[in-house]
């Protein structure tokens, strides 16, 4: 009768692992795999990522090259003209705090310059204010509807 006590896995279903450096008989013994001297048969023995051993490494034979600027990128919050068009009525007034109110902005966004993008044709009129860019389409649509931005 098969119970919890005498469980037992099927033969061959569990295999010992291969303990190197143990003497000669273990199979892995002597050089425990690592062949003979040199820096790779050191108990710390690799070499770093991308050195090339007395040759100047390819990443500093390359020159460098671009610009990045993360660290002094002027970062904003953007928020699409489709989803002010969803949220606002004819003729109201879009600035931080009723993105706010509305949430369009939320958390770190809420500190940041607002750019309002996006290529849509809006319907409604609406007056923006206290918005620090626009993309080009989306100041053409604000326009077009005959909408104000100061």
């Amino acid at each position: 009768m098969l119970t919890l006590n005498n469980l037992q896995s099927p033969k061959g279903a569990n295999r010992n692992t291969k303990r190197i450096g143990r003497g000669q008989g273990s199979g892995q013994g002597t050089q425990a795999g690592k062949g003979h001297k040199g820096q790779k048969a050191r108990k710390s023995g690799h070499v770093r990522t991308g050195f090339e051993g007395n040759n100047l490494p390819l990443y500093m034979r390359l020159p460098k090259r671009g610009f990045n600027n993360v660290r002094f990128a002027d970062p904003f919050a953007v928020v699409t003209l489709e989803n002010i068009e969803a949220k606002y009525a004819k003729s109201e007034t879009v600035n931080r705090e009723t993105l706010i109110a509305k949430g369009l902005l939320s958390g770190a966004n809420k500190s940041l310059k607002i750019k309002v993008i996006g290529n849509i044709a809006l319907t409604k009129a609406l007056n923006f204010e206290e918005i620090t860019k626009f993309s080009k389409k989306a100041l053409e649509s604000i326009q077009n509807s005959s909408g104000t931005v100061k």
